[in-house]
Formats: C-alpha cells, sequence, structure tokens
C-alpha cells in the first residue's frame, strides 16, 4: 500500500469529515446500547451533526492544532490532528479516525508513529490522548498500546435526572 502523510489541506477537511463519521459510527452505536436510548438521546441528540462540527473546527484552527492526511493512491484514508504544549511539554492526540475500508492496513499505526515523531521533534517529553474504554473503541485502544501507549482506566458515570 502506497502511504502518505502530509498536512491537511482546505479541499480534505469534507473527506476527513466524512470518514470520521464512518470510522465512529461504530463508537457511537456502543454508547447507545452502553447508556440505553433516555441517556443516550440527552447527550448525544444528534452525534453526526455534534461530531461533524469537532471535526470542522478542529481542522480548520490549524493555529493550535497540526492536522495531518494519510493518503492513499490519492485517497484521504485517515487523519490525526495533535496539539503541542510548549509550557507543559506534552502532546496530545485530540482526534484520529481511519476511514473504514482502510482500517487494519496499518493507517492508524503510521498515522500514530507520525504524530509521535512530531512531538519527538518539537522537545515535547510527554504523549497523551483520550478514549473510551466501550467495545466501539477496541479498535482505537488497540491502535494507541500498539504505538506505546500505557493506559490509565478512568471511570465516568453518567446519571439521566429528568423523568421521562
Amino acid at each position: 500500500m502506497d502511504l502518505h502523510i502530509r498536512p491537511i489541506r482546505d479541499g480534505d477537511v469534507e473527506p476527513v469529515v466524512r470518514l470520521s463519521l464512518l470510522a465512529w459510527a461504530p463508537v457511537f452505536a456502543s454508547f447507545r446500547q452502553i447508556f440505553g436510548p433516555a441517556v443516550y438521546s440527552l447527550y448525544y441528540p444528534d452525534w453526526e451533526a455534534s461530531q461533524r462540527a469537532v471535526v470542522e473546527r478542529t481542522c480548520r484552527g490549524t493555529v493550535t492544532n497540526t492536522v495531518r492526511v494519510a493518503e492513499v493512491a490519492g485517497a484521504v484514508a485517515g487523519f490525526v490532528a495533535f496539539t503541542l504544549d510548549q509550557e507543559t511539554r506534552i502532546g496530545e492526540v485530540l482526534l484520529l479516525a481511519v476511514h473504514p475500508d482502510y482500517q487494519n492496513h496499518g493507517v492508524g499505526t503510521a498515522l500514530n508513529a507520525h504524530a509521535l515523531a512530531e512531538m519527538k521533534a518539537a522537545g515535547m517529553n510527554l504523549a497523551q490522548l483520550l478514549t473510551g474504554a466501550d467495545p466501539g473503541h477496541a479498535p482505537a485502544r488497540r491502535s494507541y498500546e500498539k504505538a506505546g501507549y500505557t493506559a490509565l482506566p478512568i471511570v465516568l458515570y453518567y446519571q439521566e435526572l429528568q423523568d421521562p
């Protein structure tokens, strides 16, 4: 596979949004199953619209974010967005997604390695990211563990307060 990682361009934003929605659909299906329909609909009334907004804002806000695109045979196959905090010397992966057609082909691994190399070259001492422990995030966790990240188990609870 001919994989090339490069800076994002304006014309990449919509393909990145589309691939991220496809890649993250299993995550939100997992959330719906875990939360149940009542809590899920309160927290994610329209997950696709909110995720679209997050990805667009992250990709277009490149003053503080670094966004790299993985390209395979001229097609956008995945992306990674990260920040570099010069004060704390911590780099943080904000978003990473791979189009389902390119998952399990090393694209996520390459994006992780590329982001970590850029962080190290920029003088960061530590890299961090946040991901879910739900079944929908299992592929992401495998990718991050493969890249050498160490997980810290954290539990986040939700409870519906209004009567349905």
